[in-house]
């Protein structure tokens, strides 16, 4: 059954792959080398990619009873552009999915605090390795043209959110899952702005408010850790970069809701996330082993909870294609530091921990590449209640005159 299934897969993929079975049998799709091989070490893989799909298929890979040599990229190439990714669709991963979340909804601020720390928490040390110097941004760089590393993508990237949101000398910013903070202190050098970076993570609030009093910009930048639900007040600018997929698969419109009310009348803000076109299930590994809680919304629920709580929609930008060359970036800079990671704490940063996270990083790289990927990144540019004729450039030349 198996081999049947993997003729199948091999019929329709792109590239050469070879695949060696637990018994010494093997298969190969077409002549020539293969770029990549797959090889079951344990029958017990095997019986998990037939019962499980390609969720099967990582499992074993995470638990070291299958090996993939070669080109590590094209594996997941192969598994999205052959459609076999879609096996993560089935009853029994949806069966998993459901489970996953009654298990770890983050209906709770105390689970949603638990899902975030689990992935937010590894530290400074872990991510200043493979992450951009010196934003320290974990969220889509913009690769406008010219741009040839990541670190001037990501300044690119925050350049662009701040034009968006109009930022201006004096205004009051909140940076809600403010991460390293990067775009806050960029936000205060460059456009004058005072702002309070909301996290809920613990480890990074604490190296961010040493860090915002080693750079003595205590009277800047404000740094609370709270839910993204908790609004104390509000603000002439909201900005939230990469926290709307971490609201939850029921909590959308609560968290954006939360988002409007930390927001003044006439405020402006920028809402950056993953989004899907289409209601559909986020990837079971990614919420399983990479970001439990998490759910990626669509695009239409994000706009109908955004006008049910009275935000204008100004602009939406599709930027999808910039995400797989930002991937791309963290992988290899992930691959090249490795060394460095392990050493950090060998018993967190282990082998399993390796091989899930250039799963990670590697497969979501090929899915904002694939041609067929229904899974985007949007940047909403918003108003609290309608802007009249000034409240607002009444075209986008502003955002590019300066080579934006």
């Amino acid at each position: 059954m198996l081999q049947r299934l993997i003729a199948e897969v091999g019929g329709r993929a792109p590239l050469a792959f070879r695949v060696e079975f637990a018994d010494g049998g093997a298969y190969q799709n077409t002549p020539g080398p293969p770029v990549v091989t797959f090889r079951f070490r344990k029958r017990r893989a095997e019986a998990r990619t037939l019962v499980y799909g390609h969720v099967g298929i990582l499992e074993a890979y995470f638990d070291g009873d299958l090996d993939i040599d070669g080109d590590f990229a094209a594996a997941w190439t192969i598994g999205l552009d052959s459609g076999y990714a879609d096996s993560g669709t089935s009853l029994p991963v949806r069966i998993r999915n459901a489970q996953h979340e009654l298990l770890y909804s983050n209906a709770t601020r105390a689970q949603a605090k638990a899902n975030a720390r689990f992935h937010y928490g590894h530290g400074h040390a872990f991510y200043s390795r493979w992450l951009d110097d010196p934003y320290l941004m974990y969220t889509c760089a913009y690769w406008k043209e010219g741009t040839a590393t990541l670190d001037e993508a990501q300044a690119n990237k925050i350049d662009h959110v701040a034009r968006k949101a109009r930022l201006a000398p004096g205004d009051d910013v909140v940076d809600i899952g403010t991460g390293f903070g990067g775009f806050m202190f960029r936000a205060v050098e460059r456009f004058g702005v005072r702002g309070t970076a909301l996290n809920t993570t613990t480890e990074q609030v604490a190296w961010l408010q040493e860090e915002v009093s080693r750079r003595r910009l205590q009277d800047r930048i404000r740094v609370v850790e709270a839910d993204f639900r908790d609004v104390d007040r509000q603000y002439d600018k909201v900005i939230s970069i990469g926290v709307l997929e971490h609201a939850g698969r029921d909590q959308l419109q609560e968290v954006v809701r939360a988002h409007a009310d930390f927001l003044r009348p006439g405020g402006l803000g920028v809402l950056h996330f993953i989004g899907h076109v289409g209601v559909r299930d986020t990837e079971f590994y990614i919420r399983r082993y990479v970001f439990p809680g998490g759910w990626i919304p669509s695009l239409a629920e994000t706009l109908a909870a955004m006008e049910a709580c009275g935000l204008e929609i100004l602009d939406v930008e599709n930027l999808r294609r910039h995400y797989a060359p930002t991937l791309d970036a963290w992988a290899g800079r992930f691959d090249r530091r490795w060394p460095e990671i392990h050493a950090l704490d060998p018993a967190k940063f282990d082998e399993r921990f390796r091989r899930i996270w250039r799963t990670y990083l590697y497969s979501c790289a090929a899915m904002f590449r694939s041609p067929a990927s229904q899974t985007c990144l949007f940047q909403i540019t918003f108003s609290k209640g309608n802007v009249g004729g000034t409240g607002y450039p009444m075209s986008r030349a502003f955002l590019y005159g300066a080579g934006g």
